[in-house]
């Protein structure tokens, strides 16, 4: 694998602490962080540590049931479900090495829950987090439609969950562990580098299992390119790591910034964590009636479901280009043997 470029870039830490009196102040500091890296941490945002743990135990005892179960709820082409190794990344050409599980709040949802035996109360925990991190996205709708001029409650409308077409998401995410006594294999990623079509992605991670890093640099949100500089993102206990979505960097003319990330691959025993990872991104996608243009109208008006199918097709494509570049590479490689061995 080619050596990474690091840069000790800081994130932002944003509290939301007494947020009625301090909004002002708050979305200061969320409009420069979109403008810059559009990567933040919150603090003082409302969900306890002991609330996120909950989460976190909920999703262990989903992923230890056996893939026979899980597979009873597959994923869907409503964006719901449970898949295994079955994401490709346009980066990377190869699966990621990890399982997810996504779940909506409404009709998308129908058949992707499993019985109510097979996980008590898994349900119910689940749509109540939900709910948790709906309210502390409402909070960034708000500032963030303040800095570009919008009515307060103008993305807080376009991402009603209470709507029957809303396409709001929490996915949890585990990593598969890896022996650090085995050299990694070549070509293992735990999630190849990409950005996220949402508006904004609530991410929380647990101490000690780290792996997250991001690549700022896209002036457009329907460019690929991810830069060459990375940097490393530590999980810490209580914050929750947020990034701007596609959606919204176009919802902003592109003036805030979605930023390439990904989960690294571990290959150094004394620096990478090779255990078992759990994440749970809460990825806010707009109703798909609602219109979708910035200020400046720099882009023709689109609708939720227009946008969603238009990053689809982008994403496909750059996935089809790099199978064509892989194959192009394994041609090269094997001709270049026949020279040397002929």
């Amino acid at each position: 694998m080619a050596e990474t470029k690091y840069s000790n870039r800081s994130i932002p830490k944003i509290s939301l602490h007494d947020f009625p009196s301090r909004i002002d102040a708050i979305t200061s500091e969320l409009i420069a962080a979109a403008e810059t890296d559009g990567f933040f941490a919150l603090t003082d945002h409302g969900i306890s540590p002991a609330e996120i743990e909950a989460q976190f135990a909920a999703a262990e005892r989903f992923f230890s049931l056996p893939d026979a179960v899980k597979s009873q709820v597959p994923f869907s082409h409503l964006n719901t479900g449970w898949e295994k190794a079955a994401q490709v990344r346009p980066s990377t050409g190869r699966a990621d090495q990890k399982e997810s599980y996504q779940m909506q709040y409404g009709a998308a949802m129908d058949g992707r829950w499993l019985p109510e035996d097979a996980l008590p109360g898994f349900r119910a925990q689940c749509l109540a987090f939900m709910r948790r991190a709906q309210e502390v996205s409402e909070k960034l709708m708000v500032c963030f439609a303040r800095g570009l001029g919008f009515a307060d409650d103008y993305f807080v409308k376009a991402h009603d969950v209470s709507r029957p077409n809303a396409q709001t998401v929490l996915r949890l995410l585990h990593y598969f562990e890896l022996d650090p006594k085995v050299p990694t294999p070549e070509g293992y990623y735990r999630a190849g580098a990409h950005a996220d079509w949402d508006f904004v992605t609530l991410l929380f991670q647990r101490p000690g299992q780290s792996g997250l890093e991001i690549c700022p640099g896209r002036e457009v949100f329907t460019e690929f390119g991810a830069g060459d500089s990375w940097t490393r993102v530590e999980p810490a206990a209580g914050e929750i790591v947020c990034n701007i979505g596609d959606l919204l960097m176009s919802w902003s003319d592109d003036r805030f910034k979605s930023t390439f990330h990904r989960v690294k691959t571990p290959t150094d025993p004394a620096v990478d964590y090779y255990g078992p990872r759990y994440s749970m991104a809460y990825f806010n996608q707009p109703c798909t009636d609602c219109e979708i243009q910035g200020p400046l109208k720099k882009y023709p008006m689109v609708t939720g479901s227009e946008f969603t199918k238009a990053a689809m097709k982008r994403n496909y494509d750059a996935l089809e280009a790099k199978k064509k570049a892989l194959i192009n590479e394994v041609g090269r490689s094997e001709g270049n043997l026949v020279a040397v061995t002929s």
